[in-house]
């Protein structure tokens, strides 16, 4: 059982900065694709950014390229999102999401919530105008 637990949210304004961490339990933190979703208030929720297990392959929602970075630290079992040039827009909860693909799909990135099996409880960023 993999458990993962996000913070770094809050409340920022427009233009400013938020760096979101999700700290994941287990010794093969190394093994996990990791992925960054959203859930503004009454819709559903989105793909923002995903990480291969291999750390070599990213990729990221059209509006947040340029402005959001996922990186991650094995070391300390962390993922990261580091967002930048924040938006109302980008007003939702955050969540962190883990998966443990096969060894054939180590350097895939999964943008599917369908595809993930762990995720953590949420984090509110609210960006103000």
């Amino acid at each position: 059982q993999v458990q993962l637990v996000e913070s770094g949210g809050g409340l920022v304004q427009a233009g400013g900065s938020l760096r979101l961490s999700c700290a994941a339990s287990g010794r093969t933190f190394s093994m996990y694709a990791m992925g960054w979703f959203r859930q503004a208030p009454g819709k559903e929720r989105t793909f923002v950014a995903a990480l291969s297990a291999s750390g070599s392959n990213i990729y990221y929602e059209d509006s947040v390229k340029g402005r959001f970075t996922i990186s991650r630290d094995n070391a300390e079992n962390t993922v990261r999102l580091q967002m930048n040039s924040l938006k109302p827009e980008d007003t939702a909860v955050y969540y962190c999401a883990a998966l443990i693909p096969s060894s054939s799909r180590y350097y895939r990135v999964y943008t599917k919530e369908s595809a993930y099996d762990y995720w953590g409880q949420g984090t509110q960023v609210t960006v103000s105008s």
